[in-house]
């Protein structure tokens, strides 16, 4: 059986690019915004505070949560959704070590 291309990359780098994969849409990030602000929603409210259709903000849900950056506990009929802090922290460590160095070219000197 063929090997995945993502498969010869060290693991931390292919999650880190998966949770890069999610956040690169401006409704994802508004939604990890407003799930921050208020520690937790329903999906009903998310929809009332976004420019999107449920279905829409529905899909966003769900690639954010396969990324490991939003957990969901059913409540009831409902389905409330909060940030994983611990997913969260991991990219931002991610991105911090991967950018950490100056490299090659260091600081400009202005002439």
């Amino acid at each position: 059986m063929a090997q995945a291309k993502t498969d010869a990359f060290p693991a931390d780098l292919v999650i880190l690019a998966q949770a890069a994969r999610a956040l690169a849409h401006p409704g994802r990030l508004q939604i990890l915004a407003t799930l921050a602000a208020r520690r937790g929603c329903v999906c009903g409210d998310l929809v009332q505070e976004l420019p999107l259709a449920q279905s829409t903000v529905s899909q966003h849900l769900k690639e954010l949560k396969e990324a490991g950056l939003v957990r969901g506990e059913i409540e009831g009929p409902r389905t409330c959704y909060c940030v994983d802090p611990e997913t969260l922290e991991k990219v931002r460590q991610g991105f911090a070590g991967l950018f950490a160095g100056l490299g090659c070219c260091g600081p400009q000197e202005e002439h």
